[in-house]
């Protein structure tokens, strides 16, 4: 058989599908659930993200999708061979575009959680993120006890807002953006803001004269979780790209397509394009496979992992 029989039976067999946002590329190994006629998108051959600017994570520039989701959202619509059409809004804009379904999906590390599984669906983790706290030097603190009587902030709509307010003889802060808790920080204003590690240290690279560096936090223990039901939000946790309720083959297809860049390398390559240690980002803790068996997975379902 010739090369030119070969890969027209393989492409008939269905191993070989063209993908690539209109590039014509050939893709291995495309999952049957990838065919782009078999997906529940809102426009045919083409999905319709919503992102807020979020940098490392997500933002458009010169009318490209730029950051580390935005990234891997590429490869992944290459691989489904769809285009992409974005639209920017602000971070509670993407989750109603989602569970309005004006959107097929919005990215931009966005922490998976109970409540939100309920009015839309989660992928697999396409990367885990710890517990960073944005300080201004010297300024420490290593554990959750330290933040009791501080002034601590986080953007509205974020997890960290019920966690914050948790805290004993804490004044909790919410702000419209990241820009705010940092310009907080900065003056003195705050002490402490709970954001997504690579945005604290995308803000050292591009604002040093800001002071504000990222700090660590030791996660809180059991027994103190028990006690503070919205502590577990200081604890690691999942992010996923949000789809609708609607769209669960599309979502299936995604994950297949994360899953695969944990397996081939291309995650911690990208972690580390954005300044992430993949070690940190691509390993969950061990309560995480727990907090969504049985919710939104299986009750034998394992988080993706570089570590076998």
């Amino acid at each position: 058989m010739n090369s030119a029989e070969f890969l027209k039976n393989v492409m008939a067999s269905g191993l070989i599908a063209v993908a690539g946002l209109g590039l014509g590329v050939l893709s291995l190994a495309i999952p049957a659930a990838a065919s782009a006629e078999e997906l529940e998108l809102l426009k045919p051959n083409t999905l319709v993200v919503t992102i807020e600017p979020y940098m490392p994570y997500t933002a458009m520039k010169d009318d490209k999708l730029v950051g580390l989701d935005s990234d891997i959202l590429a490869v992944v619509a290459e691989k489904l061979g769809l285009k992409m059409e974005v639209s920017v809004t602000d971070f509670n804009g993407m989750l109603a575009s989602v569970q309005t379904r004006r959107a097929d999906i919005t990215i931009g590390g966005i922490a998976w959680s109970e409540a939100r599984q309920k009015v839309g669906l989660f992928t697999d983790p396409p990367y885990y993120s710890p517990p960073a706290l944005a300080v201004k030097a010297p300024a420490s603190f290593p554990d959750v006890a330290s933040l009791e009587g501080k002034d601590l902030g986080t953007v509205t709509g974020y997890v960290w807002a019920k966690s914050i307010a948790q805290v004993p003889n804490a004044t909790p802060h919410t702000f419209p953006s990241a820009d705010s808790v940092f310009q907080d920080i900065a003056s003195g204003r705050l002490d402490v803001g709970f954001l997504d590690p690579l945005l604290i240290t995308y803000q050292q690279t591009q604002r040093p004269d800001m002071k504000v560096g990222i700090q660590y936090m030791k996660p809180p223990t059991a027994e103190q979780v028990a006690a503070h039901p919205d502590y577990k939000y200081f604890q690691p946790y999942m992010t996923g790209f949000y789809l609708p309720k609607q769209a669960p083959k599309l979502e299936k297809a995604v994950s297949d397509q994360i899953d695969t860049m944990y397996k081939d390398g291309s995650l911690a390559t990208l972690i580390t394009k954005w300044g992430g240690d993949p070690k940190q980002f691509l390993v969950p803790s061990p309560e995480m496979a727990a907090q969504r068996r049985g919710i939104d997975r299986p009750s034998d379902w394992n988080p993706p992992s570089i570590e076998k």
